[in-house]
């Protein structure tokens, strides 16, 4: 069985931005309120971070119990792990997840400043300065022969399909605008030549753009 490259789960909003500009240690989703962005996935049963019992048992969490199904690596661009740009001025900054990350598998960041790998319960971060191909020949090694998720943010996203390496997409469109920011796109039919594509609009709001490759 072929190893997919899968976007899982990918949020944007509804003019096409997964982030806004300005990230800090703050507001790693810049200008964007993650609030608003991610409220289809927070309030379903299945979502990790929920701490008190309830929570919504249908499509929206049929998507989110749906995001570590048959995965074995993650390739993630550098602004998705820090805020920080440019060479680390030390290695204490360890991710936005605490001590324990929400991957458990190997995770492969996208960096030109390399640092050591390092590890936190179940999920080692190994950082790499590789172009799309390379880091995901690297991440399929490492998956043991389960699917690689491509965890964005939007620009390696992108990278990723300019270089025609991902296989599916799901990418959940919010009912918010950010105005700018980190594009994944214009409008999701900039896709439809190269993959089929299928919308399923959800009673939260939201709408379920699912992409497979022709």
């Amino acid at each position: 069985m072929s190893q997919l490259l899968r976007v899982q789960n990918f949020t944007v909003s509804q003019d096409g931005f997964g982030a806004g500009e300005h990230q800090s240690l703050e507001r790693p989703f810049g200008t964007a309120d993650p609030g608003a962005m991610f409220a289809w996935a927070g309030a379903t049963a299945s979502w990790p971070n929920r701490t008190e019992p309830g929570g919504g048992r249908g499509l929206d969490d049929y998507f989110t119990r749906d995001f570590s199904r048959n995965i074995g690596a993650e390739i993630m661009g550098s602004n998705k792990f820090s805020p920080h740009r440019g060479p680390w001025k030390d290695h204490g900054w360890r991710g936005w997840w605490g001590e324990e990350p929400p991957f458990h598998t190997p995770v492969f960041v996208l960096t030109h400043h390399t640092r050591p790998s390092f590890t936190l319960a179940d999920t080692t971060f190994h950082f790499i300065d590789a172009d799309p191909a390379a880091a995901l020949a690297l991440a399929r090694e490492a998956a043991d022969g389960k699917d690689v998720r491509l965890g964005g943010g939007a620009a390696t996203i992108r990278s990723f399909l300019d270089a025609g390496l991902v296989d599916t997409l799901h990418v959940a469109v919010s009912p918010v605008s950010i105005g700018a920011g980190s594009r994944l796109w214009k409008s999701p039919q900039e896709l439809d030549d190269r993959f089929h594509h299928e919308v399923v609009p959800s009673p939260s709001g939201v709408a379920h753009h699912l992409f497979w490759r022709r």
